[in-house]
């Protein structure tokens, strides 16, 4: 493996593209340094040696390409067993491993107690639930707390020891809250901290159930741009820190949060999907054998309409919902029976937190009653597996599929409901979309619109997008085709990076 460029001889001067950069008005001596939970890369022990787990799709798989564009670098939790046999004494690795061409990825090591109280507790027990809404699911302990401030300050130590001059700190998601504000003491002010929140953001009225709020929004107003999916959760934000910090004031009218430490604007720009890969991968050569080799493997019968659902097994994606939904189909509707098979794909998430653990075997017992009451010898109506699929695979899968059906119960935007957009060649499935889903906001005038907790609507929604006429799928997917391209992820890493060079062309730094 190569070694990664540390201290002053980081930069590669000639080398990479620069052209995102030099389009947002960044400037090419400028590094973005990407900060998250998750790494992008991750180096485990297999039967041959070490093996690299790669990033195959969403977000982590656009930004690895950014990050290798424009020279940027990385900063990630070290979670794979073999990693910290490939780094060198900075605790740094090159990726892609093969590349010449590759970006240095830093590795923050953590405790399992840091883990626990960091990730699985303050993350995962406290945010996640009072950002989705889902406030008898908060679990709040005593350590929580004490291991999230700690984490983040390892993140912010590892930040500030790359970022000089100019520079960018780019963080990801609701695991780093406080790093912004720890970064005033460990920054020079010429560097220019942004974040961008994955999940949604609550009105008051939940936000106020967070333990240590207060504190949280106190290190997030430490950033000199926060951005968010949209308007409406920029709103909720606004709202928020006028009810928590009294000594701030929120110029709704500039977007911009001014406190006792400096200034914060706020922005929305919705995260899109890579509209341009997903479609090629989806009808390359070996699509046709691919659809074959699906339908075979998960006994789909060629005559029957498909729908697909793709979530991780969180209480957060209305999967329980979705498959009584199904079942109230075939009661009502049966027509539909032995002519309508659902792919539910289901990939394991935090398993460790008990919340969790109840979805998936509440997933597990709800497909296997409703395939008790309906299966033939010759049909079922829910196939469901773990299984993960390649990306080909996936896209594929939502190209044949006459529905795609995203039924959250809270989600910040989703890119599922994107990607079976984007995968749409033939411009003739139907997006079916729960009202809760961040992405509904821009594009549920074309979707089939459902509310995940009344299954009687649902059942009906799935009916009618089942029975709608080609000239009304071809329409409502066009117009979604259009809506998806239109907020792609190179639309949004340019609107996030521009942001970026706003501020630097106002002034710089907020702090």
């Amino acid at each position: 493996m190569s070694e990664p460029a540390r201290g002053s001889d980081r930069r590669r001067s000639g080398e990479g593209d620069r052209e995102r950069t030099e389009r947002a008005g960044l400037g090419d001596d400028v590094e973005v340094i990407v900060v998250s939970n998750r790494q992008p890369y991750r180096h485990r022990w297999g039967d041959d040696g070490i093996e690299v787990d790669r990033p195959t799709g969403g977000l982590t798989a656009g930004l690895d390409d950014v990050v290798r564009r424009i020279d940027g670098s990385w900063i990630a939790w070290g979670d794979g067993d073999a990693d910290a046999e490939v780094v060198d004494d900075d605790d740094r690795v090159s990726v892609p491993p093969e590349a010449s061409d590759g970006y240095p990825l830093r590795r923050v090591w953590l405790t399992g107690e840091q883990v626990d109280g960091y990730y699985y507790g303050f993350s995962n027990r406290v945010l996640w639930p009072v950002c989705h809404g889902t406030l008898s699911r908060v679990r709040s302990e005593g350590g929580y707390w004490d291991a999230y401030r700690s984490v983040n300050e390892r993140f912010a130590d590892a930040a500030a020891d790359r970022a000089d001059r100019e520079d960018v700190i780019w963080l990801q998601d609701y695991h780093l809250g406080l790093v912004p504000q720890l970064l005033a003491s460990r920054v020079p002010e010429s560097v220019l901290v942004a974040h961008f929140w994955h999940i949604p953001w609550p009105d008051w009225d939940t936000f106020r159930a967070c333990p240590h709020g207060a504190e949280l929004l106190r290190g997030l107003v430490g950033n000199d741009l926060f951005v968010v999916h949209t308007e409406r959760y920029r709103q909720h934000f606004f709202n928020c820190v006028e009810a928590a910090l009294p000594r701030a004031t929120v110029d709704r009218s500039a977007g911009r949060v001014f406190h006792r430490d400096g200034v914060t604007t706020v922005e929305a720009h919705p995260l899109g999907v890579d509209t341009e890969r997903i479609p090629e991968l989806s009808t390359d050569d070996g699509a046709d054998e691919r659809w074959r080799r699906l339908r075979a493997q998960y006994d789909i019968d060629e005559d029957v309409s498909v729908g697909v659902g793709v979530d991780r097994l969180d209480y957060t994606k209305g999967i329980p919902e979705r498959i009584a939904a199904i079942e109230r189909l075939l009661e009502t509707r049966p027509e539909w029976q032995g002519e309508f098979t659902f792919v539910q794909i289901g990939s394991e998430s935090r398993s460790r937190i008990p919340a969790y653990r109840e979805v998936q075997t509440e997933v597990v017992e709800a497909v296997n009653r409703v395939n008790a009451r309906f299966r033939t010898d010759d049909w079922r109506p829910v196939v469901y597996t773990t299984d993960r699929l390649a990306d080909r695979e996936l896209y594929t899968l939502y190209r044949n599929a006459d529905l795609g059906v995203v039924s959250p119960v809270r989600d910040g935007m989703n890119l599922v409901a994107q990607e079976y957009v984007a995968a749409q060649a033939d411009g003739d499935g139907v997006l079916v979309l729960s009202r809760q889903a961040g992405v509904h906001d821009l594009v549920g005038d074309d979707a089939v619109s459902i509310t995940p907790q009344a299954p009687d609507e649902f059942a009906a929604a799935l009916a009618d997008a089942l029975a709608m006429s080609d000239r009304e799928r071809r329409v409502r997917m066009a117009s979604l085709l259009d809506s998806c391209r239109a907020f792609d992820i190179d639309r949004w890493i340019d609107d996030v990076l521009g942001g970026v060079a706003r501020l630097r062309e106002d002034g710089g730094a907020g702090r």
